[in-house]
């Protein structure tokens, strides 16, 4: 299993970006993707995730209405748009995939991303004023 992320980039205050999440070796469509976000001196946490069965999305309070997590099949990838960046925006952004059985935000928040087992590499997002 792998999944490689796009390369991220610095970005102004009030910018958008879009990254992207190519996964090899598993089919996305039957496995819940997260986006998560690790900044310096911080813990890492979920930004937005899709779950397999339903496709339910999930977002963090604090990016809610912000960024929009996508899923293309045909191309076995999701995507973070992420609109209206703010500096705490800043940190390194992983995608993660597995497979669970039950579709709640559990997987998307606090101590979730422990769950997952397969990880991207990450990619720097840096938000400059």
């Amino acid at each position: 299993v792998q999944l490689v992320e796009s390369v991220g980039r610095l970005v102004q205050v009030g910018g958008s970006l879009s990254l992207s999440c190519a996964a090899f070796g598993v089919t996305v469509v039957d496995f819940s993707i997260g986006w998560f976000r690790h900044a310096p001196g911080k813990e890492r946490h979920g930004v937005a995730c899709v779950s397999d069965r339903h496709s339910r999305t999930y977002y963090a309070p604090s990016v809610k209405g912000r960024f929009t997590i996508s899923r293309d099949n045909a191309k076995n990838s999701v995507y973070l748009k992420m609109d209206n960046l703010k500096a705490e925006d800043t940190a390194v952004y992983y995608c993660a995939a597995d497979q669970f059985k039950l579709d709640t935000f559990y997987y998307c928040s606090g101590s979730g991303f422990l769950e997952y087992n397969h990880w991207g590499q990450g990619t720097q997002v840096t938000v400059s004023s």
